[in-house]
C-alpha cells in the first residue's frame, strides 16, 4: 500500500530513500510556501497595497518634519492597521480604523508615563496583555484593536518614549492612519469588490473554558514569565520575549497549535537573524537601501502571513534589523539577543499552554472536523433541495463555510502533520483525515457547480444518491454514531439521464466514498485518534 505517490510504506523510516514520504513531505512544503494558491491573487493584491499604504504613511510623516522614532511608529500604526483590521466589511473596517487611537493613545501614553517605573511598568504591562487578548471575544474588531493597544505599548519600549514625545507619536499615528486609511478604503478597496469571507464562529464555550478567557489567562502568564526571565537577558531588550509570547497565542486554539507556532517563530526569526547579518548591519542604516528593503520585508510579511508563519517572521525579523539599523544601534550582538529573547518567549508559551487550563490538539480538533462535516451535509441537502426545483435553496454559502471550517481542521492538525512530529501512527491518521475532508470539499464544490446550472434536470436517482451520503453523514455527526433519517426531498419519478443530474450523481457517489473513508480513522481508536501527550 502507498503512503504518497512514488514512495511506498516503509520508505519514510530511511533517510536516504530518495524518494520517500519524508522527501515528498520537504517537496510538498516548499511548494506550499512558493508557489502557495493564491485565488483571485489576493493575497498579491493585499501585500502590494500593503507596501503602497505602509509607504505613503511613511512618507507623509517623514514630510510633516518630525523626527524619525515618530516616523517608526507611523509606520508601524499603518502596518498594524492594514494587517489586523479584518472586518466582513469595508464599512466596519473603515469604523476599526477609526477606533484605533481610541485604544492606542492611552496605552501610549501609559506606557511612556511609566517609564522610569520598571515595576509599575511590568504590572501595566501584563494588564494590557490580558485586556487585549480578552477583546478577541468580540470578534475582528475585538482582535484588532486588542492587538493595536498591546503593540503601542511594545512600540513605547522599543522606541524609548518618553511623555515629552507623545504629541509627535500622537499626530504621527494620526497622519499614518489617514494615509493608509486613504490608500486601503479609497484609492485601492479591494474589499468593496470581493468581500472577505466571515470566519467560523468560534467554539462555544463559557466561563474559563471560552478561548478567549483561556488565552487571556494563558497569554499573561507567559508574558509574565518572558517579562522576568527577559529581564535577566537582557534590562533593555526584554520586550522581545514579550512580544513573542503574545503573537504566538494570536490565532491559535490548542497546546499542539501554540507549539508549532512557537517552533515556526523560532525557525523563522533565526533565518531572519542569518539575513539581516549579511544585509542589514553593512548597510549601517543608509536611508535609500534600507527604505527600499523595508518596502520588500512589508511585501514579504503579507504575501507569506497566510501560507507560512516561519517566512512571515522572517520578513519581520529583517525588518526589525533594518529599522534598529535606521536608529544607529544594530550590531552583530543585538541580532543574536533578538534570538535569545525570542527562545525567552517561545518557551513561556509553551509553559503557559501546558500548566494553564491547556486544551489538547485532540479536543479542539474533533469539535472542527464536526462542524465540517454538518457543513458538508448542509451543502448536499440544500443542493437536492435546488436540483428537485426549490430555487430558494443555495448550497454556495455552505461550500465557502466548509473551505473556511476546512482551514480550521488544517491549523488544529498542524501539530500531527508537522515533519518533526515523532507520533507516526497519529499523523498517518491525520493525513488520512485530511485527505478525505479535502475531497469532501472537492466533491460538495462540484455538487455546488451543477445545482447552479439552470439547465440540470431532476432525476429520481438522486434521492437514495442524497440519503446515502446523509446517512454515512449521521454515522459521524450523530452521538454514538446514531443513525439518524434523513430530510426527505421529492424528485421526479421518472430518471432523465440529463448530464446535470448524471454529474450530481457522480459527485454524491463520490462523497459519500469519502466519507465512509471518514470513518476509519475518526472511529477505530477508542482513546481518541488525535489524542495527544
Amino acid at each position: 500500500m502507498r503512503c504518497c505517490d512514488g514512495a511506498v510504506d516503509g520508505a519514510a523510516d530511511d533517510p536516504a530513500a530518495p524518494f520517500s514520504c519524508r522527501n515528498v513531505e520537504r517537496a510538498a512544503a516548499l511548494k506550499r510556501i512558493f508557489v502557495a494558491p493564491d485565488p483571485g491573487r489576493m493575497r498579491l493584491r493585499t501585500a502590494a497595497r500593503a507596501v503602497l499604504g505602509v509607504g505613503f504613511a511613511v512618507t507623509v510623516v517623514e514630510l510633516s518634519g518630525l523626527p524619525l522614532p515618530a516616523s517608526i511608529a507611523g509606520g508601524l500604526a499603518a502596518l498594524l492597521a492594514m494587517f489586523t483590521v479584518g472586518d466582513p466589511t469595508a464599512r466596519r473596517q473603515v469604523v476599526t480604523t477609526a477606533l484605533l487611537p481610541v485604544v492606542g493613545f492611552p496605552v501610549l501614553a501609559l506606557a511612556a508615563s511609566l517609564h522610569g517605573m520598571p515595576l509599575l511598568r511590568d504590572a501595566a504591562f501584563l494588564a494590557v496583555v490580558f485586556c487585549g487578548v480578552y477583546a478577541r471575544r468580540w470578534g475582528p474588531r475585538g482582535q484588532a484593536l486588542g492587538i493595536f493597544g498591546f503593540m503601542m505599548f511594545f512600540a513605547t519600549q522599543f522606541l524609548h518614549a518618553v511623555p515629552a514625545q507623545l504629541p509627535q507619536l500622537y499626530v504621527a499615528v494620526l497622519l499614518s492612519l489617514a494615509a493608509c486609511g486613504l490608500v486601503r478604503f479609497g484609492v485601492w478597496c479591494i474589499e468593496r469588490r470581493t468581500p472577505p469571507p466571515v470566519g467560523p464562529a468560534p467554539l462555544a464555550a463559557r466561563g474559563l473554558a471560552r478561548p478567549t478567557t483561556r488565552q487571556a489567562f494563558q497569554n499573561t502568564f507567559a508574558c509574565a514569565l518572558a517579562l522576568g526571565v527577559g529581564q535577566l537577558v537582557s534590562d533593555e531588550r526584554w520586550y522581545w520575549a514579550v512580544g513573542t509570547a503574545w503573537w504566538i497565542f494570536v490565532n491559535t486554539a490548542s497546546r499542539g497549535e501554540t507549539l508549532v507556532r512557537g517552533f515556526r517563530r523560532v525557525v523563522g526569526t533565526l533565518a531572519g537573524i542569518a539575513v539581516g547579518l549579511v544585509v542589514a548591519v553593512p548597510l549601517h542604516g543608509a536611508p535609500g537601501p534600507t527604505a527600499l528593503l523595508v518596502a520588500v520585508c512589508v511585501f514579504g510579511i503579507f504575501y507569506t502571513a497566510a501560507p507560512s508563519y516561519s517566512w512571515m517572521m522572517f520578513f519581520v525579523t529583517v525588518m526589525a534589523g533594518l529599522l534598529y539599523g535606521l536608529l544607529g544601534v544594530l550590531h552583530p550582538g543585538l541580532l543574536a539577543l533578538r534570538f535569545e529573547q525570542t527562545l525567552v518567549g517561545a518557551a513561556g508559551a509553551a509553559l503557559a499552554v501546558a500548566l494553564v487550563l491547556p486544551v489538547t490538539t485532540h479536543a479542539a480538533t474533533d469539535a472542527w472536523i464536526q462542524r465540517a462535516l454538518l457543513a458538508v451535509r448542509h451543502c448536499t441537502t440544500e443542493t437536492a433541495r435546488r436540483l428537485a426545483g426549490d430555487e430558494s435553496a443555495d448550497p454556495a454559502p455552505h461550500v465557502a463555510e466548509l473551505e473556511l471550517l476546512l482551514g480550521k481542521v488544517r491549523v488544529s492538525l498542524a501539530p500531527l502533520l508537522h515533519p518533526l512530529s515523532p507520533l507516526r501512527v497519529r499523523k498517518e491518521r491525520a493525513r488520512q483525515v485530511m485527505a478525505h475532508l479535502d475531497d469532501c470539499a472537492r466533491q460538495a464544490r462540484g455538487l455546488a457547480a451543477v445545482a447552479a446550472d439552470p439547465d440540470a434536470s431532476h432525476d429520481a436517482r438522486l434521492t437514495a444518491a442524497c440519503q446515502r451520503v446523509e446517512t454515512a453523514l449521521h454515522g459521524l455527526v450523530a452521538p454514538g454514531g446514531e443513525q439518524v433519517p434523513p430530510a426527505a426531498v421529492a424528485f421526479d419519478a421518472v430518471p432523465h439521464h440529463h448530464p446535470g443530474a448524471e454529474r450530481a450523481l457522480d459527485h454524491l457517489r463520490d462523497l459519500e466514498e469519502a466519507i465512509s473513508s471518514l470513518a476509519k480513522p475518526l472511529r477505530g481508536n477508542p482513546r481518541g485518534v488525535f489524542a495527544e501527550a
